[in-house]
Formats: structure tokens, C-alpha cells, sequence
């Protein structure tokens, strides 16, 4: 059935298209365990008490687990059999769970869901979680990179603020321009941190030189590791880059202390709170003009576990959740992954940047060995930026041991 929009919000929303429900008479009050990385009043905490007025007969226990102890906690819960009812799961690691029998398949309930119409959902969110038919999660929301910059430095440097870089080369010229040692400001921040952060920044580049995760050592995905090289050997971005997170090294540029820095959407409360300059988004630059473009996907699914002694009711909270899309970029500071209207979006000219860059945002992976080839590229990106190995030296090593993990 078509999604209602613009007409309701929240419980009122659920309640219009049909998920509000009374008790069922013959039936016991039921326990959801659920698990989440959220902190109170985040997301999952606020919206599982909403889907609790409108199930009376059903409790959600939420518990926060830390996002970097999640999967280990999960593969130690499924060898005890306590495992949640739901849970998120970071997408690149939906194939670990699912490979290994872990994971419910949603699809013949979503079949015959009233309210997730899969046909709406964009097609990077959807990747982490579809296998053939079979479908092992419902993507709760979405984030991305874009190419944040300094409008005010770009005016002082004779740069039109109207007109951000559209190339590689377009860019390392205005960073170039930009930099300023006597002020200590560099032209560019980003993370090329050695964790899953400096792979979340790195795969795009080498995505739009051609490669991707599974395909790293062509001459085109060199150049995209010698680019990131040249911005580091020439001082146009901080040393610190190999070790910055990126907050970190967002935190640099809200401190005037980069021109540009490339980050998600996450970062705009805080931006707007400590940028003191007009600051804007542009979607990251391609690397020839009309070459393709690629943003990296970010954020989690909810999915089910197999052992769940409650499938049904824990698929009327994904479903729950799922009426909730409309108000996750206000509420909880995620994009939707389904095509459905904002309503008043806060920092709509940035929304509307971000919405347009996760039209080609890419999963990472899927691959059950995911930890492995993210732990190959890191490396590879730490060996090249130090010049412990060339650039092709290093990807072809990481070739490698994404062919021996793939291999497994």
C-alpha cells in the first residue's frame, strides 16, 4: 500500500496506517531483547517505548552495547544461545551473521508486509542486506561522505565558494591554494586512521578510480593511494591524518585549522555549534570530470535472529521502525534509506547534498570476511602514506590478502 506522507508523525502515523494493535486476548505479554548501540534517548530507546503504547502486551528490553563490542558480543551470545531478539549490526558484517545461519530471513514476512515495500528503498542500503530472494535485515537509516568546506577561506583565496572542486585535480589545486602554514591551516582534513574508519574513507576513491574492495591494485586504484599520498607529502594535509579519527579530524576544521574536511552528516550538530564561518557541503569530487561518482555507506540494520522465540512480534517493531523514516534525519540524525519525504529537515541545503550522495553510496563489502580485507586495507593505506611500500606495492600486498580471505 502506498506510504502515507505529510499527514502524521509518530504514534499517530503508526496508528493511520494499521500498526497500532490491542492486546491479543488469547495471547501471554511477551519480552523483545533487543540490542543497539544507541545511548538513551537515541533512536532505538525513545521508539521502542512509542511501539510499547501501541502493543500493550509487548515489553522491548533495550540494551546499549558499545558499537566496537558488538559483533564480539553477538558470536559469544550465540554460543551461549542468548542471543536478542534484534539487534544492529553494522552493514559491512550482515554477511558474517548470515553466513554463518545466524540471521532470520525476513523476506517471506516482508512479502506480506503492509508497510515495507522494498521497491522504495535505495539501492546501497539494500545491498547489505539482500542475498538473492532472501533478505536478513532492515536497514534503520544511513550516512555517507561528503566534501565539507570553509566558504569564507575560499573567498580570501581568491576561490569562487560557489564553485567547490568537481575533480581530483580541481581539488588538490584548491587545497593547494588554501594552505597556509603561517597560519597553520592545512588546505584538506580527512582519517586515514588505521581502523574501519580510514576504510570507510578510503574505498570511495578507490571505487571511483574503477576498483573496489575486492579489486584494489589496478594502475587507476594506485593513483587513487598516490593522491592521498601527494596531499600528505606536500603538507596540504596534516601528518596527524594517519592517526586523526574522524572526528578528530572534523574537529580540525571546525577550529579553522583546515579548509576543507571530508566527513559525514553526523557531524553537523556539533558543526553547527563550533564552525564560527559559513561552512558548506559539496558531494566528494570525481576523479576525471564524468567519471563516476561514489560516496561510502555508513550506519547499521536491524535484523533478527534465527533463534528468536518471537519472530513475529520482533518483525512488527522492523516494521514499526520502518514508519519512522520520514523523521530519522531530525530525530536521530540518520538519511532515510527509503524514498519517502522530510518534512522541514534541519540544515536542509546539507540534506539535500548528503541525500544526493548516498544515490551512490556503496556497502562495504558485502563479504563474510569483511574484518580481514578491512584489516588489508588499513594497511595498505598506512604502508603507502609512511612510504614503508609504494603505492602499488602496498595495494598489490593488500590484493593479496583479500584473495587469501575471499579464499577461506
Amino acid at each position: 500500500m502506498p506510504r502515507l506522507k505529510h499527514l502524521c508523525a509518530g504514534l499517530a502515523c503508526a496508528a493511520a496506517i494499521g500498526l497500532a494493535a490491542a492486546p491479543r486476548a488469547d495471547a501471554k505479554p511477551i519480552t523483545l531483547n533487543v540490542w543497539t548501540i544507541d545511548l538513551q534517548n537515541q533512536y532505538m530507546f525513545p521508539l521502542a517505548q512509542q511501539f510499547e503504547k501501541l502493543h500493550p502486551d509487548i515489553t522491548v528490553h533495550v540494551k546499549h552495547v558499545q558499537f566496537q563490542d558488538m559483533n564480539n558480543d553477538l558470536a559469544r551470545a550465540a554460543i551461549t544461545g542468548n542471543v536478542p531478539d534484534v539487534s544492529y549490526i553494522d552493514n559491512p558484517y550482515v554477511d558474517l551473521f548470515r553466513s554463518r545461519g545466524m540471521l532470520l530471513n525476513l523476506a517471506p514476512m516482508i512479502a506480506s508486509s503492509k508497510v515495507i515495500d522494498l521497491s522504495k528503498f535505495y539501492p546501497g542500503p539494500l545491498a547489505a542486506v539482500k542475498y538473492g530472494d532472501a533478505i536478513y535485515g532492515i536497514p534503520r537509516g544511513a550516512n555517507t561522505l561528503a566534501l565539507y568546506y570553509n566558504a569564507d577561506m575560499f573567498k580570501a583565496a581568491g576561490l569562487d565558494p560557489n564553485k567547490p572542486p568537481q575533480t581530483w585535480a580541481e581539488l588538490y589545486l584548491d587545497a593547494k591554494k588554501l594552505t597556509d602554514p603561517a597560519k597553520h591551516v592545512y588546505g584538506i582534513a580527512f582519517s586515514a586512521v588505521a581502523s574501519e574508519e580510514g576504510t570507510f574513507q578510503f574505498l570511495p576513491w578507490i571505487q571511483m578510480a574503477g576498483g573496489d574492495y575486492n579489486r584494489l591494485d589496478t594502475p587507476d586504484d594506485v593513483k587513487a593511494l598516490q593522491f592521498w599520498q601527494t596531499l600528505i607529502d606536500e603538507k596540504l594535509a596534516s601528518p596527524d591524518t594517519l592517526v586523526r579519527s574522524q572526528y578528530d579530524s572534523t574537529a580540525t576544521f571546525n577550529a579553522g585549522e583546515a579548509a576543507m574536511a571530508i566527513s559525514g552528516p553526523w557531524e553537523l550538530p556539533r558543526m553547527a555549534t563550533d564552525a564560527k564561518f559559513d561552512y558548506r557541503v559539496a558531494l566528494l569530487p570525481t576523479m576525471t570530470a564524468g567519471s563516476p561518482r561514489v560516496s561510502a555507506l555508513g550506519e547499521g540494520d536491524n535484523v533478527i535472529f534465527a533463534k528468536s522465540k518471537h519472530p513475529k512480534e520482533a518483525f512488527e517493531l522492523l516494521e514499526f521502525l520502518v514508519t519512522q523514516m520520514p523523521h530519522v534525519w531530525n530525530d536521530s540524525g540518520f538519511l532515510p534509506v527509503e524514498k519517502v519525504t522530510v518534512d522541514h529537515p534541519k540544515w536542509p541545503a546539507d540534506y539535500a547534498i548528503f541525500l544526493q550522495a548516498l544515490q551512490t553510496a556503496r556497502v562495504r563489502g558485502p563479504s563474510p570476511h569483511w574484518a580481514d580485507i578491512s584489516q588489508a586495507i588499513q594497511t595498505a593505506i598506512q604502508s603507502a602514506l609512511t612510504h614503508q611500500a609504494s603505492a602499488a606495492q602496498a595495494l598489490a600486498t593488500a590484493q593479496k590478502a583479500v584473495d587469501a580471505a575471499a579464499s577461506q
